[in-house]
């Protein structure tokens, strides 16, 4: 733990709506990925704390869920991760699509923190590709419909304002201890971090071929003895058509799914990593209450 006397420490909670960039944000925040991304909305799927240190402020980020209209078990477990994550924070941070403009999604989520006392902050993403006068006429709607303390303009994939951004939330953070060693970027297991890591290949590789009918759960974490890792990952899908998605031709598909996880695994953890996957179909994974727990959401009944 760094010795400094005068620390702050504080909790962050980056919501908005699906495919706003929070885990983007909060990778950059960081420094380096603590949370899968993909152009795909929804693909975080449980509250994440992201740790990111600026001068002696640890800022606590927890990105969570895109809020969103829930259908399903596994979406009313997700919503309800994303309003749990806010629970306890020091500050909420609104993460909008500047492109985008006010979405009726946006509007549902601002009228939910209205009752809330913590101090807000209304950033505004991917100005490097949003049009600029939408983009200020955006700002002002959406303070119009809450007095946000600051808004911010970013863009989280290049960058820019990010580090004007990360020391604006740092002089907000309260004077206490770090909760967290200075070399520590989350507080997911390396277990988990392997199974986020080939979710979001699944995503990446297959677009829109494969829907939210997937998980992927890791089923043995083995430290060998020469100091690499071995690790078994099961792919649950819900029908015979997709497990043909992920397999591929000739099994060419989840052959490129295991390399390039095994590639970023290894860059990730620093050690070199044997990665073995399998499909498995089953039409009722989404309950299984045991999976839920793994993969760090409540049962939501």
């Amino acid at each position: 733990m760094t010795e400094v006397t005068d620390q702050s420490c504080g909790l962050i909670a980056v919501v908005g709506a699906p495919n706003a960039g929070k885990s983007t944000l909060v990778n950059a925040l960081v420094g380096q990925k603590v949370a899968i991304v993909s152009p795909k909305a929804q693909t975080t799927r449980a509250r994440l704390m992201g740790i990111a240190v600026e001068g002696a402020t640890q800022l606590l980020l927890v990105d969570t869920p895109g809020i969103f209209e829930p259908k399903r078990r596994l979406d009313r477990a997700m919503v309800q991760a994303a309003w749990g994550g806010t629970e306890g924070a020091d500050l909420i941070a609104l993460v909008i699509d500047g492109k985008g403009g006010v979405a009726a999604k946006v509007t549902e989520i601002i009228e939910s923190l209205k009752h809330r006392k913590e101090p807000k902050l209304l950033i505004l993403n991917k100005v490097d590709i949003a049009d600029k006068p939408r983009l200020l006429a955006t700002a002002q709607k959406l303070n119009d419909l809450l007095a946000f303390d600051d808004t911010y303009f970013i863009s989280a994939t290049t960058g820019d304002g990010v580090p004007e951004l990360k020391a604006a939330l740092a002089a907000k953070m309260p004077v206490g201890p770090w909760h967290f060693p200075d070399d520590q970027v989350a507080d997911m297991t390396d277990r988990m971090l392997a199974a986020e890591v080939t979710r979001e290949q699944l995503y990446l590789q297959l677009h829109a071929e494969l829907p939210y009918d997937s998980a992927v759960e890791t089923e043995k974490y083995t430290e060998r003895d020469d100091g690499s890792v071995e690790i078994h990952q099961q792919i649950l899908v819900a029908r015979d058509t997709q497990r043909a998605i992920v397999l591929g031709k000739g099994g060419a598909r989840i052959k490129e799914i295991g390399a390039k996880s095994r590639a970023q695994l290894k860059e990730l953890l620093g050690v070199p990593v044997h990665l073995y996957l399998h499909i498995k179909v089953n039409p009722k994974w989404q309950e299984d209450r045991g999976l839920y727990r793994d993969i760090g959401l409540d049962w939501v009944e």
